[in-house]
């Protein structure tokens, strides 16, 4: 009976599936192979994690010429089809959706972890130990966290305290400008932010991008700035109150078709006549209603462009449905959707409606008066090239995303690897009074958290070895702030030189990335269709020995 039984297991199982489907179930050609695919991919970003990270050159299906060290933004121009690393991509999509930062760390400590626990896999220790040793590993990581904690931001709407808390998150971008850029973030933030910190909204920080000039002749502008030019001679209107229509400014058509007949030249005259007396009359009473800012959304007729210029009015189109809404937000307006005479709820008001040239490039400006606050602002960016603007602009945009996140939690960890080592330290003592084989997971755990001040030295020029080792004795010590310093090659207080973590950041990266090399790890079967099979590369072919 057991013979037959072992007979019956021995039976190939592609045959139950449809023919040219692939069944790998060998430690060699699934798990090896998946964790080999994470730790390429980690590998790729390791190299641009720090303020010294490098650049990426990227060159798109669209012939679109990309370079950066963002990882987010190189995690999206990546066509990455093994099924193990785009499960890494998607944690780290989720660390962008849920912090907007941090998106490296997720991918560098989940390979990192990976890494460390192939290494283990092949001495011979199963999966299961190694996830029960993660799982108790992370756990008590993110409970030793809130011990971790060297300062806690209490008012989000001190320039200052704001400024050194995001400071970090632009410097990994825009290393050397990070003072600049995050006080220019940090005052466009809150002129912004509501009475409720917690609804601080994102989409609210607009960036414009203007070639030439230099970097610190950026500035904000607490309003909406488009690239768009009024209709007609009228440039700046102070004090302006403002309708917006969705539709165009133009005569009405009429709702069911109809036939004219015209039989004398003086009867044309007199329709045509009546067409725009009608149109004056509309526009006449805009402006009797203090009304002397026009926002179309569509076509501005020939007929209205005359007597908005007649009566004074600055006449703007405007395509763009968002930018629409964006010029609503700003100046508290109602869209309305056909050229109709508005109440005064649907009439908006701006301190300063005006036309400006910055480098060579006209823009439109709403700007809100002190007395008025503004719902949106915009910053408007200057920079050499094309890219150099790209890259600034992803930086503000981590440093916008940081102040949304610094919201919703005040709390702070030191940067630098600080923290890194000071939980490394923390995690391996927890491992030694762990009973049984998970120890040994939970020790490469701690290993793996050494990957951030490590690259950090290596991506500076400086000796990581020799670093990590002082960093450990240097925590031993005491001094548990003591992290990586970039600019004088060696280590130093974080705190006193300002260098901090989110703690939502770190809390959301580290989870993120725990959960998603769980997840690998616990495959040990893959079964591909055959027209998965042409994105994925063989399985590795591992010589053993015999004996």
């Amino acid at each position: 009976m057991n013979r037959q039984r072992s007979l019956a297991r021995s039976g190939n199982i592609e045959n139950l599936l449809k023919s040219g489907t692939k069944y790998l179930s060998s430690l060699e050609e699934t798990i090896i192979q998946n964790i080999d695919a994470c730790i390429d991919l980690a590998e790729l970003l390791t190299t641009s994690l720090g303020p010294n990270g490098m650049n990426k050159m990227i060159i798109n299906r669209l012939s679109k010429l990309i370079i950066t060290n963002d990882s987010s933004t190189i995690l999206k121009e990546l066509e990455v089809v093994h099924p193990a690393a785009t499960m890494i991509l998607e944690a780290a999509q989720m660390q962008e959706k849920e912090i907007g930062d941090g998106t490296n760390f997720v991918i560098v400590f989940a390979g990192e972890i990976l890494k460390q626990a192939q290494s283990l896999i092949l001495s011979g220790i199963h999966p299961v130990e190694i996830i029960d040793g993660y799982n108790k590993a992370g756990k008590e990581a993110l409970k030793y966290m809130d011990e971790l904690v060297v300062k806690t931001v209490e008012d989000v709407r001190n320039e200052e305290d704001v400024a050194s808390a995001i400071s970090a998150s632009i410097a990994s971008k825009q290393f050397g400008y990070e003072d600049f850029l995050s006080s220019l973030v940090a005052k466009a933030c809150i002129a912004i932010c509501p009475n409720n910190e917690k609804n601080f909204i994102v989409d609210n920080i607009r960036v414009v991008k203007i070639i030439g000039g230099s970097i610190y002749d950026s500035k904000i502008i607490k309003g909406f700035v488009t690239n768009r030019t009024p209709k007609g001679s009228i440039r700046k209107i102070e004090n302006a109150k403002v309708v917006c229509y969705t539709g165009g400014v133009e005569a009405s058509n009429t709702e069911t078709g109809s036939n004219v007949l015209i039989e004398s030249a003086k009867e044309l005259k007199n329709y045509t006549k009546g067409e725009e007396n009608l149109m004056e009359k509309k526009i006449k009473k805009l402006a009797e209603m203090g009304i002397n800012v026009v926002v179309s959304g569509h076509n501005i007729s020939e007929i209205a462009a005359h007597f908005l210029e007649k009566y004074g009015i600055l006449a703007l189109k405007l395509p763009s449905k968002f930018e629409m809404l964006r010029v609503c937000r700003t100046v508290r307006a109602l869209p309305l959707s056909t050229f109709v005479i508005p109440s005064e709820k649907e009439i908006g008001t701006c301190g300063s409606v005006r036309v400006e040239l910055i480098g060579g490039t006209k823009i439109t400006i709403f700007e809100q008066s002190k007395k008025n606050k503004s719902k949106l602002a915009t910053i408007i960016v200057r920079a050499a090239t094309k890219n150099v603007a790209d890259d600034i602009e992803r930086a503000i945009d981590d440093g916008v995303n940081s102040y949304r996140a610094l919201c919703k939690d005040g709390r702070l960890l030191a940067g630098g690897g600080a923290f890194e080592i000071e939980m490394s330290r923390h995690i391996q003592k927890f491992g030694e009074k762990s009973p049984g084989m998970d120890q040994y997971a939970i020790k490469k755990f701690a290993e793996g958290l050494e990957v951030v001040p490590r690259n950090l030295a290596l991506n500076a020029g400086m000796r990581a070895t020799e670093l990590i080792s002082n960093l450990y004795s240097s925590h031993e010590e005491g001094k548990k702030n003591s992290g990586v310093d970039v600019v004088n090659e060696g280590i130093c207080d974080m705190v006193k030189k300002n260098v901090f973590d989110l703690y939502q950041t770190r809390y959301w990266s580290m989870r993120l990335a725990l959960n998603v090399a769980i997840t690998i790890l616990r495959v040990d079967q893959i079964i591909m269709s055959k027209r998965a099979q042409s994105g994925i590369a063989p399985p590795p072919q591992v010589s053993r020995d015999v004996d």
